[in-house]
C-alpha cells in the first residue's frame, strides 16, 4: 500500500469514528453530491488519481477513494456512478473573444467552409435570408483561400451583394474583407492614407482600393461605420459561447479583447440574469493612439463592474499583427522586396511606459505578441517594469508566441511571464506551409509555437483557443499539443516534433496554469479540498487511448459550482 492509499484509509478510519456517534440527518460532513468509481485525474501532484469526490455548498470537500467517500453520504446527498470514466478539473480557455466570436457565428459566419464558392454562397444567402440587415456583417474567411498577403477583393462581394455594404473579418481577425458600397460609406478611396499599424491594400498598378484592409487600424476605417449590434444581439452572442464553452467543460476563461463598455454590460447583465456559467477575467483593449490617459478610465471600469464570476482585471495590448499579412515584427526582415520587419502597434519605449504604468496600476498586461520582435519587445517592456515597480502578482502572460527567439526562450521563466500557447496552430497547416515559411527561411521556420522549449526552461505554460480564429475544442488542441499533427487528419505532415510535450503537461496548461493566468489557482483548476466544484466528465479516458483519438473525446457532463450546466445525471 503506497503512502496515499495510507493517508486514505486513516482518514475514512477516522471519519468513521466521527460518525459512530451521529445519525445520518446529524451528519456533519454531509455532501450534496458524491460522484464515485471514477479514474479521477486531480492535477493535484500530492493526489493524482482518485475515485470519488465529495461536494457540499458547491465546493469540494473530499477526494480519494470510494470507501471514504461513504462518511459523507446520507439519505440527502445524490450519489453519481461514474462507472470507471474519466472525471477532471473544469477546464480553462486563457485567450478567447466570445462575444464577438457569437455575434460572428450568429450573423454571417464562413467558419466551417473551405473554398472561395463556398464563402461566395454564405454571403449571398445571408443576404438574401435577412433582407432588413443594413449591412451583411460576420467573418471566419481564411486568408489561405487569398494567397500571400491575403489580398481579398471586393468585386468578388460586389458581384453577390451589390446593393449593401458588406465586412467580413478574417478567421484570424487580422483582415477585413469589403465591397465597394461598404468603402464608399467609410469614405474610403484612392486618396485615402493607411493608418497608424494598418494597411489599404491597393492595386499596384492603379493604387485602386482592392478591398482588403489589414489590421485593426485599417479594419475599424470600415467597422466604425457599421450600426452598433443592439443588447439583445450581444446577450445571444454570450450566451451562446457560454453554452458552446460548458459542452466543451470549459469553466473559466479569460477574454483577451474588451472592445467597449457594451461588451462589460453584456457580462455584467448575462450574471446578474445567472446564465454565466463560467469565470471571466476581462482584457480591457489599450489603444496605442490614446496613451497613459486612458489609465484612468480603466480604473474607472475596473471598479464599477468587477463582481464574483466577472472581474476586469487585465489590459489587452496588441503589439503586432500576424505573419500571413507580413504585420507580425520581426528581429530580421521578411524575405520580401521591401523587407519590411513588420509593424510594432506601440515603439518599444513606449511600450516600456505604458506597461510600467499599467503594471504600477495593479492590471495584469496581456499581450498579442507572434513574431519574434514583438514578443522580445514585450518580454523587455516586462523586465522594464520590474525593474520600476518592483516584483508583483500580476501574472503577466504573452498569448500566441509564434516565432520566439531561442534567445528569448528563458526569459519567460526569469520574468515570471506566462506562456499562452493556443496549441491548435502547432502543427503545419496552409498558415505555415504556404503563407509563412516562404518569407521568413529555413532558420526561423524552426521556431514555430517552441512549447516544449518554454517547458524544459522551466517557463509557465498555458493554452487557449483563440475562438472564433480556430476552434474551442480543447481536445483537439491538447491532441496537437502532444502530436504535433493535424487533429483532423488533413495532412500527415509533423511540425517540429522536438516541441512535443506531454498529455499530463498539455492537461496542466489547460486547467491550473491557465486557472493561475486569470488569478484563480487557489479557487479552481484541480481537484482539491476546498476548491470549486468545476468539474468535466468525458467519455474516455485520455490516458488510455491513441494520442490521435484525443481529439474525439466528448464531454458527457459539466459541473460549474457543483451545479450540472451541462449534460444530464440521468442515463450516465
Amino acid at each position: 500500500m503506497n503512502i496515499i492509499r495510507i493517508k486514505q484509509a486513516v482518514v475514512a478510519l477516522m471519519l468513521m469514528l466521527i460518525l459512530s456517534c451521529c445519525s445520518s440527518d446529524e451528519n456533519p460532513l454531509g455532501a450534496d453530491m458524491v460522484l464515485a468509481g471514477g479514474a479521477i485525474y486531480t492535477i493535484d501532484p500530492a493526489n493524482p488519481w482518485a475515485e470519488a469526490v465529495a461536494i457540499r455548498d458547491g465546493k469540494i470537500v473530499y477526494v480519494g477513494d470510494t470507501a471514504g467517500a461513504n462518511a459523507f453520504t446520507t439519505e440527502k446527498t445524490q450519489v453519481v456512478e461514474l462507472n470507471g470514466r474519466m472525471l477532471m478539473p473544469g477546464m480553462h480557455d486563457a485567450h478567447i473573444h466570445p462575444i464577438m466570436g457569437g455575434l460572428e457565428i450568429l450573423s454571417c459566419g464562413l467558419h466551417e467552409l473551405k473554398t472561395l464558392q463556398q464563402y461566395l454562397e454564405k454571403i449571398a444567402l445571408c443576404a438574401s435570408e435577412h433582407p432588413e440587415r443594413p449591412w451583411i456583417r460576420g467573418g471566419g474567411w481564411s486568408m489561405a483561400v487569398f494567397g500571400p498577403g491575403a489580398l481579398a477583393n471586393k468585386e468578388l462581394l460586389d458581384s453577390v451583394v451589390p446593393d449593401r455594404p458588406v465586412y467580413l473579418a478574417s478567421a484570424d481577425g487580422h483582415s477585413g474583407w469589403v465591397n465597394s458600397r461598404a468603402l464608399a460609406l467609410a469614405g474610403l478611396d484612392a486618396g485615402t492614407a493607411n493608418p497608424v499599424g494598418g494597411i489599404i491594400d491597393r492595386d499596384a498598378n492603379t493604387g485602386e482600393l482592392i478591398g482588403s484592409l489589414q489590421e485593426q487600424s485599417a479594419m475599424d476605417l470600415v467597422a466604425g461605420v457599421i450600426p452598433m449590434a443592439t443588447d439583445a444581439e450581444h446577450d445571444a452572442a454570450l450566451r451562446y459561447a457560454v453554452n458552446m464553452l460548458s459542452a466543451y467543460g470549459i469553466t473559466g476563461i479569460q477574454d483577451a479583447w474588451i472592445r467597449d463598455e457594451e461588451e462589460l454590460r453584456t457580462y455584467q447583465r448575462l450574471q446578474e440574469e445567472g446564465e454565466l456559467n463560467v469565470r471571466v477575467v476581462a482584457s480591457l483593449y489599450w489603444e496605442p493612439s490614446k496613451g497613459l490617459k486612458q489609465l484612468d478610465a480603466m480604473k474607472i471600469l475596473r471598479e464599477q463592474f468587477s463582481k464574483d464570476l466577472f472581474q476586469v482585471t487585465t489590459v489587452k495590448i496588441m503589439q503586432d499583427g500576424v505573419m500571413e499579412n507580413y504585420t507580425a515584427v520581426l528581429t530580421e526582415p521578411y524575405l520580401l522586396e521591401e523587407e519590411t520587419l513588420g509593424i510594432p502597434m506601440l515603439e518599444p519605449e513606449i511600450l516600456k511606459e505604458a506597461v510600467t504604468a499599467i503594471d504600477s496600476a495593479g492590471f495584469q498586461v496581456h499581450f498579442h505578441a507572434i513574431g519574434d520582435g514583438a514578443i522580445q519587445q514585450s518580454l523587455d517592456a516586462i523586465e522594464f517594469a520590474l525593474q520600476s515597480n518592483g516584483s508583483n502578482d500580476n501574472h503577466h502572460h504573452i498569448s500566441h508566441l509564434q516565432l520566439i527567439n531561442p534567445v528569448d526562450i528563458r526569459r519567460f521563466a526569469e520574468l515570471n511571464v506566462t506562456a499562452n500557447f493556443q496549441p491548435l496552430w502547432a502543427f503545419p497547416d496552409e498558415y505555415i506551409t504556404e503563407l509563412t515559411d516562404p518569407f521568413i527561411g529555413h532558420e526561423r521556420s524552426g521556431w514555430h509555437y517552441a512549447i516544449g522549449s518554454v517547458l524544459r526552461a522551466g517557463g509557465k505554460v498555458a493554452f487557449g483557443s483563440d475562438w472564433t480564429v480556430s476552434s474551442a475544442n480543447p481536445f483537439e488542441q491538447i491532441e496537437v499539443a502532444i502530436t504535433r499533427a493535424d487533429p483532423l487528419g488533413d495532412t500527415d505532415q509533423v511540425l517540429l516534433p522536438q516541441e512535443r510535450i506531454s498529455l499530463e503537461d498539455a492537461l496542466q496548461a489547460f486547467t491550473l496554469n491557465a486557472a493561475f493566468v486569470n488569478h484563480l489557482e487557489e479557487q479552481t483548476g484541480s481537484i482539491e479540498v476546498g476548491k470549486q466544484a468545476d468539474l468535466a466528465l468525458l467519455d474516455q479516458n485520455l490516458f488510455r487511448v491513441a494520442p490521435a483519438a484525443i481529439s474525439d473525446t466528448k464531454v458527457l457532463l459539466t459541473l460549474f459550482e457543483g451545479k450540472v450546466v451541462y449534460g444530464h445525471l440521468d442515463g450516465l
